[in-house]
């Protein structure tokens, strides 16, 4: 579900009780440990975290007035989704993921491309994410960008 809110309080409000806690949690800790240069914003109707255009004027080469998306946190119906665009993009990564998450989660990882849903809110491995959070640079990532995706 994509939201109408313009600032990640204004998203966050809006979120059922039963989902407000957790994402803001995610919120929180994805600031505070998400790459240096990366901002904190809406993106796509979802918590975004994205490089800035003073870092990387050219934006997203599909929409190149947005900025490059590194990240996004979204309430859906049945679940919370944290979008990693690095694990879709870098296998190493992913593959270090999903081996790491059975040791953090006590439910089998439900994992798309770069979607990785928590269904069980109870059970979201907060510790795992900011281990994550660590794994790429900025620097790195538009490199991967580049040299990968935007090709």
């Amino acid at each position: 579900m994509t939201s109408a809110a313009t600032t990640p309080e204004a998203y966050i409000a809006q979120l059922p009780e039963d989902r407000k806690a957790p994402i803001t949690k995610l919120h929180e800790l994805i600031k505070n440990h998400m790459p240096k240069g990366l901002e904190a914003g809406m993106s796509y109707g979802m918590l975004g975290y994205y490089v800035p255009k003073s870092i990387y004027p050219p934006g997203y080469h599909c929409k190149p007035f947005p900025p490059l998306t590194f990240m996004s946190l979204a309430s859906q119906k049945n679940f919370i989704a944290l979008y990693h665009s690095g694990i879709y993009a870098k296998k190493e990564l992913h593959d270090w993921f999903v081996s790491a998450y059975p040791k953090h989660c006590k439910y089998k990882l439900d994992m798309g491309k770069s979607c990785i849903r928590f269904k069980k809110i109870d059970d979201i491995p907060y510790d795992l994410i900011e281990t994550l959070l660590g794994k790429m640079t900025v620097e790195e990532w538009i490199e991967i960008y580049e040299n990968t995706i935007k090709k």
